[in-house]
């Protein structure tokens, strides 16, 4: 309130206004504080039940879009993550300046009053009605998205309406920005380009059934969410290829071809698990997961908005690094060496192999990535169990750890068929890395979790 006498006298008046209208509110009958506005306004006194129903709505249209690969629904949660985040208080916490390539976001007025839950919902309304309308989405999902975003201002009716529509009108604000300079990060341009996979002695060749195209070739010269994301984080030379059985080479590939064949019902659900598509993407999984977890901890708007953005960044910029790792060695896929090699011309893994090359393994790449932020965000959050199958029946899985996770998410890829174990290994090591990056290029790599 310092500077309150510089503020213009109508400015003044319709703060005072509101702010004795939620006072008399409050008073009235001895009724409890009203929930829209309390606790000095900050982001931390709501709920982060405004994240779990944008995600819940995310998740469903990820499984509804065409004509995007897996890796790359990162891209619409990193951005929508980034936009819950910058529309929440942002004068307590923000990463403006640290995203690549991103100026000028949309700043708070200190003479307006501002509802959190408004703004966010508002954001990512806006978000996403932008980014489906630029795919191939359905007119039932747009609709879906006014709903949602109806529905939710339903609960925020007793709201005066001059803090609702500041409130709104900065999410929007926020939105906006965030979708143009998504817009900006090479991927439509470099999906546009032709590629004609390179020919040779343990390169990769399209895989059995279906034998696509190759998927995400100039994913890897994507614009990273954050600069340096991937600095250091790309792995040495995959073991060199051999067909000799005696070689390390053949030895790998034998020792996938081996399992497959003695697998355990444990084993091909644990393959199954994981192996979502179809179903909720890769990345969708790890955004299933977390949004467990913020319901699981009760986490408040604040810390919710926060692990949307930090979790989203972590995918987009891991799918960045290993599809550059992939596409500089192009190397086998365990299906076509155990057919042209080892000699058993009908085989098939347990799951279907993605049509794109084998090192690194990016299940194992995003998923590390994500880990490492939801640890340096909710530490070891054991114990904590996996629902995200529920509804293929598959047995849901144990954890207590999300590094335990991330192991089990990378090895899982082995009992599929599709990686050999050195991939998921040296896969695991780059997705640290690049979350490490992240973290540090944020300011988040020491001191207290948040």
């Amino acid at each position: 309130m310092k500077h309150s006498n510089n503020w213009p006298a109508g400015r003044r008046a319709l703060r005072f206004q509101i702010l004795i209208c939620l006072a008399i509110g409050c008073i009235i009958g001895c009724k409890k504080p009203s929930p829209i506005l309390r606790d000095g306004l900050t982001a931390s006194a709501y709920p982060g039940d405004v994240i779990d129903k944008w995600l819940t709505l995310e998740l469903r249209l990820i499984k509804d879009a065409k004509g995007i690969g897996n890796g790359a629904f990162a891209r619409p949660f990193a951005y929508s993550g980034i936009c819950a985040f910058e529309s929440t208080d942002p004068g307590k916490a923000s990463w403006k300046g640290k995203y690549n390539g991103l100026s000028g976001l949309p700043s708070t007025d200190k003479l307006d009053i501002y509802h959190w839950p408004s703004s966010v919902n508002a954001s990512l309304a806006e978000f996403n009605r932008l980014f489906f309308t630029t795919v191939n989405s359905s007119q039932v999902d747009i609709a879906a998205i006014d709903s949602l975003e109806a529905a939710i201002n339903t609960g925020f009716s007793e709201l005066p309406p001059a803090v609702a529509n500041v409130s709104e009108n900065f999410g929007k604000t926020i939105a906006d920005a965030v979708f143009a300079w998504s817009q900006t990060d090479g991927y439509a341009q470099n999906n546009a380009l032709a590629y004609t996979p390179a020919v040779g002695p343990g390169l990769w060749v399209p895989t059995p059934p279906a034998f696509g195209k190759a998927s995400g070739p100039y994913w890897g010269n994507d614009r990273p969410i954050i600069a340096g994301s991937g600095d250091n984080a790309q792995p040495p030379a995959p073991t060199p290829y051999s067909e000799d059985p005696n070689s390390s080479f053949y030895q790998m590939v034998n020792d996938l071809y081996t399992a497959s064949k003695n697998l355990t019902p444990d084993q091909k659900n644990w393959a199954l698990f994981w192996q979502d598509v179809p179903g909720p993407t890769t990345p969708g999984h790890w955004m299933s997961i977390m949004q467990q977890v913020i319901a699981q901890t009760h986490s408040r708007l604040d810390k919710a908005s926060m692990t949307f953005a930090l979790v989203g960044i972590c995918l987009n910029d891991a799918v960045i690094s290993v599809f550059k790792t992939k596409y500089t060695y192009n190397l086998i896929r365990p299906v076509s060496y155990i057919r042209k090699v080892i000699g058993d011309t009908g085989w098939l893994p347990p799951i279907a192999t993605p049509a794109h090359p084998e090192y690194s393994a990016a299940h194992a790449v995003v998923s590390a990535s994500a880990a490492d932020a939801l640890t340096w965000l909710y530490g070891n959050i054991g114990p904590f169990t996996d629902h995200t199958d529920d509804y293929l029946d598959l047995p849901a899985r144990s954890f207590d750890s999300f590094t335990a996770i991330a192991n089990d998410a990378g090895n899982s890829r082995f009992y599929g068929g599709i990686h050999y174990q050195p991939s998921i290994n040296i896969g695991l090591k780059q997705g640290w890395t690049v979350a490490d990056n992240i973290l540090g290029s944020l300011g988040l790599s020491t001191g207290k979790k948040y």
